[in-house]
């Protein structure tokens, strides 16, 4: 077998006589050439392996992106496309929601468009999101995941469709899980909120918004019916708080960019695929599992009292909200003229007690009710809601139509129909 001296020198007898000296200086170079080869070798290895991971991750990214791309921009396209004369082009924030979905069914079923938005979080079971999502796709909405906090995204969507209104109803929701989760309301509440209208006050032409705040921001008001003009600054929940919060927010920017917004202050809504976290829908389960309902009272045993509101009334206040809205007045951020800037209660100018309420659900379920009666601990509840709804109507008609009678009673054949029956669950209106 050849050395390694007889693979680096000539094999001709007789022509070169090495001395030892020589052979150690070669044989050190022969190894230190080696080695360097082997280096140049493994770093060059290294550097492909690192720029195919890159591409890996790159692709990887660009695969499971959930939003981007020529077939995602088509899909947004389309969903926005407007089917009557004089309609609008709605971006819905939120629309996997209780509001949001019916808010969006009502529009594309009156031929607007509309382009839903909804991060899914599992505030409450995301399985019902995803059940309303499925009904929104067979009427023709798509609806885009991700986070409001996602400035590209945003951007993104109005560089597609240059949407006439904004229907704002994504947010963080629930009174009691603030003591839980502080930092999700404000993420989703306020820093979520002005991020949306960072994106609205730069966009040309600026669209009008509309969006939900909350009977929630009359805090520890005592004065009956709440009226608009009512004081707002007793919050007595982080909600109300980040609710009322909102309120000065949308102010400012009506105020120096032109954005013509609406707020609404919802007052207890209830109906067919609503929100799990809700009283009348966590009696329910409970009830028809044989489990006690929790029921709160006020100081002095006073019964709670609530201006419930049935989702359609609801969903016809939002709709005549978006078509009085008025036309925001800026342009990429600049500001031409006045532009409106409306707050209004939609309840149902109704109180009834929560007793009541159970009283309602058991006939209407056929069981009784296991009944366990609590003081109402501090947790920024408050004892009572009324609403004045005169500043509604006046402005676009708005009138509540449906008792809670009647309201409980359609929402008791979807739970039925939903969670037990018909899985091919639909809206009951």
């Amino acid at each position: 077998m050849p050395s390694i001296e007889d693979e680096l020198f000539p094999s001709t007898p007789g022509k070169f006589k090495i001395d030892r000296s020589n052979r150690q200086l070669h044989r050190c170079f022969a190894s230190t050439s080696t080695m360097f080869l082997w280096a140049l070798f493994l770093i060059a290895l290294t550097a492909s392996y690192l720029s195919f991971q890159s591409f890996v991750d790159s692709g990887s990214r660009y695969l499971t992106a959930s939003w981007g791309g020529i077939q995602w921009e088509k899909q947004v396209r389309t969903s926005a496309q407007i089917h009557r004369s004089g309609g609008i082009s709605v971006l819905v924030t939120g629309a996997t929601g209780f509001v949001g979905s019916h808010v969006s069914l009502a529009l594309r079923k009156r031929g607007d468009g509309v382009v839903g938005l909804d991060n899914f979080n599992n505030y409450y079971d995301p399985s019902l999101k995803r059940a309303r999502r499925s009904l929104l796709s067979s009427r023709g909405i798509f609806v885009v995941e991700g986070d409001l906090n996602d400035a590209k995204l945003l951007a993104k969507l109005f560089d597609v469709v240059a949407f006439t209104h904004v229907m704002h109803l994504a947010a963080q929701a629930g009174v009691r899980y603030a003591l839980e989760n502080p930092q999700s309301y404000v993420h989703s509440n306020i820093a979520g909120l002005v991020n949306l209208l960072e994106i609205c006050k730069a966009a040309n032409p600026q669209p009008a918004i509309v969006w939900a705040s909350s009977s929630s921001v009359y805090g520890l008001n005592e004065k009956v019916p709440f009226s608009e003009s009512d004081r707002t600054d007793q919050p007595a929940s982080l909600y109300a708080a980040t609710k009322k919060a909102g309120e000065e927010i949308t102010h400012t920017y009506n105020h120096i960019y032109g954005l013509a917004i609406t707020g609404l202050r919802f007052f207890t809504v209830y109906g067919p695929w609503g929100r799990p976290d809700m009283a009348y829908f966590s009696f329910t389960r409970n009830i028809l599992q044989g489990k006690p309902i929790t029921i709160y009272r006020g100081k002095n045993r006073v019964d709670l009292a609530r201006d419930f509101t049935y989702i359609d009334d609801i969903v016809r206040g939002c709709l005549g909200s978006l078509d009085s809205s008025g036309k925001s007045t800026g342009s990429g951020g600049k500001k031409r003229g006045t532009a409106p800037y409306r707050i209004f209660n939609l309840g149902n100018t109704s109180p009834v007690t929560v007793p009541i309420l159970v009283d309602i659900l058991e006939k209407h379920l056929k069981v009784k009710a296991k009944r366990n009666f609590v003081e109402m601990p501090g947790n920024g509840d408050v004892p009572f809601t009324h609403a004045n709804i005169s500043s509604a109507r006046n402005e676009f008609g708005y009138k509540p139509t449906t008792d809670l009678e009647t309201g409980l009673k359609k929402f008791v054949r979807w739970y039925l129909s939903y969670y037990g029956y018909n899985t091919k669950a639909k809206l009951v209106h």
